[in-house]
C-alpha cells in the first residue's frame, strides 16, 4: 500500500458535536481536511474514510499526517516525520 498524502504535518484541532457522524480522511487527498470529500476514490480502493460518531461535545486533535496508529486521532507520529 502506498503512503497516504501528508495533508498537514501537525494535527487539526476540531470541535466535535455529540451524536454527529464524521468521516475522517485517511488518504490525505480531501479538499476539506481533515474530513473526507470522496477523493479516496482516486486511490483505487486503497484508502477509505474512518467514520465515527462523537459521544459528546468536545475538542479533539485529528491526525493531519495520516500516519497515526490511533485513527482518526493524533498520536504524535508527525513528530517522527
Amino acid at each position: 500500500m502506498a503512503e497516504p498524502v501528508l495533508a498537514q504535518k501537525g494535527p487539526y484541532r476540531i470541535e466535535l458535536k455529540a451524536e454527529y457522524r464524521y468521516a475522517w480522511c485517511s488518504c490525505g487527498r480531501s479538499g476539506i481536511q481533515p474530513f473526507c470529500d470522496g477523493s479516496h476514490t482516486q486511490t483505487g480502493g486503497e484508502y477509505k474514510p474512518v467514520v465515527f460518531i462523537a459521544d459528546k461535545d468536545r475538542t479533539v486533535l485529528l491526525c493531519g499526517c495520516k500516519r497515526t496508529g490511533k485513527q482518526p486521532y493524533c498520536d504524535s507520529t508527525h513528530k517522527k516525520l
